[in-house]
């Protein structure tokens, strides 16, 4: 017996390049001109591996534009899922992580990370003027605080939108993905 996860099974994947540089290459141009990043990510694993990503972006300098950057991890499922990786990884942390944990280093936490609970410091966000990445649940863009946040940046030109997952037909995501010049969040064009 054989048992598979399908769900990306009919294509062939890119090559694994280097995360990292790409990642950073869009963040600084974004943060350079004024705009904000917005990640629709997964709450778990996911938005773990951008925070790691993140902290090595601005241990390793890579942000120039704006080096002391902020992130916002804009949904309570993904605080509770970062906060499992500050205790014991004995067993489950690759190589890399292991060596950060070794410098008395955090993998998933740094200066700048903001973690929000409430609805009033999700809204918050969005009333802050000050170039930032806004890393929210529902990786397809189909429900929750991400939706707010699209609405607040998805029309300004000097933002991004980072797809960092797969994007089913049919949801916002994809529908965003596949160049749609005009979407309605809210009811709103």
């Amino acid at each position: 017996i054989v048992v598979m996860e399908g769900l990306y099974g009919d294509r062939d994947h890119e090559h694994k390049g280097d995360y990292l540089l790409d990642l950073a290459a869009i963040v600084d141009k974004t943060l350079g001109r004024g705009g904000n990043v917005v990640i629709p990510s997964f709450a778990v694993g996911r938005t773990q591996e951008l925070l790691y990503f993140f902290r090595e972006m601005k241990e390793q300098g890579l942000i120039k534009s704006k080096p002391d950057f902020k992130v916002f991890v804009d949904s309570p499922l993904a605080g509770a899922a970062t906060k499992i990786y500050e205790g014991d990884l004995k067993g489950y942390a690759d190589e890399l992580t292991q060596k950060v944990i070794k410098k008395g280093n955090s993998p998933t936490y740094f200066d700048g990370l903001t973690i929000t609970e409430s609805v009033e410091e999700s809204k918050s966000i969005n009333s802050d003027r000050e170039p930032k990445i806004i890393i929210s649940s529902s990786g397809m863009c189909e429900a929750g605080r991400v939706r707010h946040h699209l609405k607040h940046n998805l029309w300004c030109t000097e933002c991004s939108i980072i797809f960092v997952g797969f994007q089913a037909v049919g949801t916002l995501g994809r529908i965003i993905l596949d160049g749609a010049k005009k979407i309605k969040l809210f009811g709103e064009e």
